[in-house]
Formats: structure tokens, sequence, C-alpha cells
């Protein structure tokens, strides 16, 4: 009788792990099949883009007097190590018609000192243009002596980056809003590149994003990469491999496709007029950047307004990535609780027709493989080593059961990590084919290792930290936005 019952427990044991088994393996089948259409979107979409700039004409369009005007917005907030750089990147930029305004967030550094004294700033009092209403009190406004640079400075109490984001809208005085992090460099034709989609077809572009790629480890000038480097730091490397994935192969794929959800923070250009009718960013949502693009497609849906969201595949802007694992855990962490708390706002959105791509395809895609992914990828390797040490049991203790049918689960994790690693070879191909950043085979076979290397240890170490976001979003802890200490670009 004993016999009977633990056999039909071995029975009913094997048909659980069975199924989640299959479970697992359709879900790889399904995302793995969606990065390879979205490949194949992105290649087509950088082709294109490869053809058109050689006929994009940006001399003419430089020379053009009625080109549209673009402040740039730089929040800070202790961020002296770089901010000086930054500044001289920006303030050098070519594009005709264009006003640097830097918003310091309270920093407790001395960020605003390096300002005043470097761009020689003087204090005025300048009125805002906008409304937004903003926490942090605007304490003082400067512009600088130097009347060939139209750059200002707003110090305010802090707030966070959106609320230092919102004063410096209210403070713009062009037609576009670009955004970009502090700590980042941006190419001289960084603008023209990210603002040509809005004069291309001006009455539907409202946003566009650009290319973030990883300047660890290499050699800046003036607030310019001069000589780009793969970095020493393995993390670094990985990240490297990550950004060129998730820019030249999903921020691409998805733009091509007409449904691009997210511009980075780092560097996203809008129409100041639908940043004011959205009441700018929203200051109690850790994903600020990401959450206003899907606000601002909730709005077009809403109000049946044709308009388009694009991604330019140009690599653009440069920045520095977390090389210490303690910062590197808040930020995903971080980043993940701000896609968490944007689903559970915007959830009315899923498979709303109204809302188009956006709600019948990207938002469900973005839900079942980016959100749920790190609690498919925790479970599934708690899963794999469940069976493995349960081989090893049932081996010892029963040999004539058999619960787990190894080649099968061997062969689906593999075929998971080399999907993998090829979609990331194919970035990395892209790259070179495109653009070739990188110079000489030394700095192309590391990229290419760390392809590799991502899938053992840092994939699964990830996933793990963003599991971490989604149980804060539950338990409902305090916005932690986390401190990334900064050691500054290379170079002079």
């Amino acid at each position: 009788m004993q016999v009977l019952l633990l056999d039909g427990f071995v029975a009913g044991f094997s048909q659980v792990m069975f199924a989640l088994g299959i479970a697992f393996a359709i879900y790889s089948v399904l995302i793995n099949s969606s990065f390879l259409i979205l490949t194949g979107l992105a290649l087509s979409d950088l082709l294109a883009y490869r053809r058109r700039v050689d006929f994009a004409g940006y001399d003419e369009w430089f020379l053009d007097p009625h080109t549209r005007g673009v402040s740039v917005l730089m929040p800070a907030y202790n961020e002296s190590a770089t901010i000086v750089q930054s500044v001289q990147a920006m303030t050098s930029l070519r594009y005709p018609d264009f006003e640097v305004v830097v918003i310091d967030d309270g920093s407790k550094d001395d960020t605003v000192a390096k300002m005043v004294a470097e761009f020689d700033m003087v204090e005025v009092p300048l009125v805002p243009g906008g409304r937004i209403a903003t926490k942090g009190e605007v304490l003082s406004t400067w512009v600088s002596r130097r009347g060939s640079h139209n750059l200002a400075l707003v110090a305010k109490g802090n707030g966070g980056k959106a609320d230092a984001l919102n004063a410096g809208i209210n403070y713009s005085r062009k037609e576009l809003v670009c955004m970009v992090d502090a700590d980042s460099l941006l190419d001289p034709q960084a603008l023209l590149d990210v603002a040509r989609p809005f004069a291309d077809d001006p009455g539907r572009v409202v946003a566009s994003g650009g290319v973030v790629r990883v300047a660890n480890g290499s050699r800046v000038q003036r607030g310019r990469v001069t000589d780009l480097r793969m970095p020493g730091g393995w993390l670094a490397r990985i990240q490297v491999a990550e950004y060129l994935r998730a820019f030249l192969i999903g921020r691409a794929g998805w733009s091509r496709l007409g449904g691009l959800l997210i511009i980075s923070g780092a560097f996203g250009l809008f129409r100041k007029d639908v940043l004011l009718e959205v009441d700018g960013l929203a200051t109690d949502c850790i994903g600020e950047d990401a959450e206003l693009v899907v606000r601002i497609h909730r709005m077009l849906g809403d109000e049946g307004r044709d308009a388009d969201v694009v991604f330019v595949p140009e690599p653009v802007a440069w920045t520095e990535v977390p090389e210490d694992r303690a910062v590197l855990r808040k930020q995903r962490r971080r980043w993940h609780r701000g896609l968490t708390e944007i689903f559970v706002r915007h959830h009315r959105m899923l498979m709303r027709p109204r809302y188009g791509v956006i709600g019948m395809v990207t938002m469900p895609w973005f839900l079942f493989f980016e959100l749920l992914a790190p609690i498919v990828e925790v479970f599934g390797l708690a899963y794999f080593v469940f069976l493995m040490v349960g081989l090893g049991l049932e081996h010892l203790f029963f040999p004539s059961w058999d619960v787990v049918n190894v080649p099968i689960v061997v062969l689906l994790l593999s075929a998971s990590i080399l999907f993998a690693c090829f979609v990331t070879l194919v970035s990395l191909l892209a790259e070179e084919v495109s653009f070739r950043r990188y110079r000489g085979l030394p700095d192309l076979f590391r990229a290419m290792g760390a392809a590799v290397e991502e899938n053992f240890g840092y994939r699964q170490i990830n996933a793990w930290w963003r599991l971490g976001g989604i149980v804060e979003v539950l338990r409902r802890s305090r916005h932690d936005w986390g401190d990334m200490q900064r050691k500054g670009f290379g170079g002079t």
C-alpha cells in the first residue's frame, strides 16, 4: 500500500515538474521568437536610416535660419566630477538655435560653484514661461556672460530629477526640449541627428530618442569622446553589450513597428507644447522618463491624435555606467521598480485598440517579457537547480524512477543562452557594420566575450535585483533614487 501511494506521489510530482518544464519552454520560445522579430525590424530600420543619412543635407539644415530651436535641459545633483565637461560638450553642439539650461537640484557638493566659476556666470532674475508645479523652490537663476553661449543655471531646492526637469521646462525658451543627464556627453552633431525627425515630419513627430553608449575607459577631451575604448572591468564591459542590444535591437525594432514605449532620460527630445499638455514629468514615479512617454501615448490615444514617437539609431550620447556592484544593483532595482509603477498606473492601456500598437502589442510584450521576466528567470533557475538536485537523489534512492528528462532540460537551457548570445552578437555586428566606433580586433573580441560571459552569473543576479524592484512596489516601500558616485571621464 505504501509503495502504491509513493508511486502515485512520484507520478503526480513528475506531471507537475513536466508541466512546469513545458511552461518554461513555451515562455522561452515566445520571448526568443519575439526578439528574433525585433532583430529583423531593427536591422531593417538601421539599413533604412543608413540609406537616408547620406542625403540628409545636414550642412544646409545647419544654415537654415528657420530651424526649430532646442532647449537642452541638464538636471544635476552632486555632479561635480563631470559637470564641467558635460556642459562644455553641450555648449559646443552643432545646431543653429539652441540654449543649455542646467538645473541644480540642491546639490551638496560644489556643482554650482564650479559652474559659476568655469562659465563666468552672473545671477539674474529669469522669468519662467511655463506653469508646471514644482516641489523644490527655485533659489536663484544665473546666465553666462559669454555671449556666444546661451547658457543658464537654475538653482533650486532638492525635489528629485523629475522636479528639476519640470523647473527646466518652465524656464526653457525654445520650441523643442531636449532632456539629458548631467553626466552625459553628446557628439557634436547630436541635436542635428535627434531633431531631424521633427523637420522631416513636423506635424506628426512629438518625441524622439537617440542611442546612449558607454564611455567608461575612453579618452575624453573638452567634453568629447576622442578615443573610444572597451572598459577594463568586466562589469562595465557587460553593460556595453547590454546598451548596444537595448538600443540597436530593442528600441530600433519597436520604433520600426511604431510602438516605441521608452525614451532614455539620458537623451530625448520632445515638443514643449506636448510636455506642457501632460504637465511635465511625474515626480512620484521612479521611472519618470519612461512614464512620461507612456503618458504622452495615453493622451494621444484618449484624444484620438495621430502622432509618432521615434528612435534615431545614430550613436550620439555617452554616459558613465556603474562599475560598483552595489551601485549597479540599486540602479537595476530602481529601473524595474519604475517599470512596475508604470504598469500599475497605466494598466488600462493594455489591449485597448484606441492606443494602437502601444496598447495592443508593446505594452502586453513589456508586461510578459520585461516586467515578469525576472520572476520567470529566478524561478526557472530554481526549477533547474531543484531538478538537478532531485536527479541525484532519484538515482541514489530510487534508481528505477524517471522524474527528470535531463537532455530536454539541458537543451532548453542551452538554447536560451545561445539565443541571448546571438541577439547581442547581432547588435555588435550592427555596430561594426554601421558605425565602427570601436577600433581594432582586441576591443571587438572583448565585446564578443562580454556577450557570452553576461549569461553566466551576471544575467541571473541581475534578474534577482530586478525582482527586488517588483517586491518594493508590492510592499509600497519608500522611493530610493540612489546616489551613484561618479569617477569622472578620463582625459582633459
